[in-house]
């Protein structure tokens, strides 16, 4: 597979979802996302920032819901 569909980085301990402060570029939402489904971050970059493009407003909520709730 390629870099693009895989993420090459390891679980978070745990197995749980976590935000990935590290490698993230602003909550670490989507590089937390990349480390529990195993899809690399910019795939959910893309899918956040299309969504968001396409007039749907949830994904903002949805992304700052999980930067509140998630450690």
């Amino acid at each position: 597979m390629s870099n693009l569909t895989r993420n090459n980085s390891q679980p978070p301990a745990g197995g749980g979802f976590r935000l990935d402060k590290a490698n993230g570029k602003l909550f670490g939402v989507c590089a937390g996302l990349a480390n529990w489904s195993g899809v690399d971050a910019l795939i959910w970059r893309i899918g956040f920032v299309g969504a968001v493009l396409l007039g749907m407003g949830f994904p903002i909520l949805i992304y700052l819901a999980i930067a509140l709730i998630a450690e």
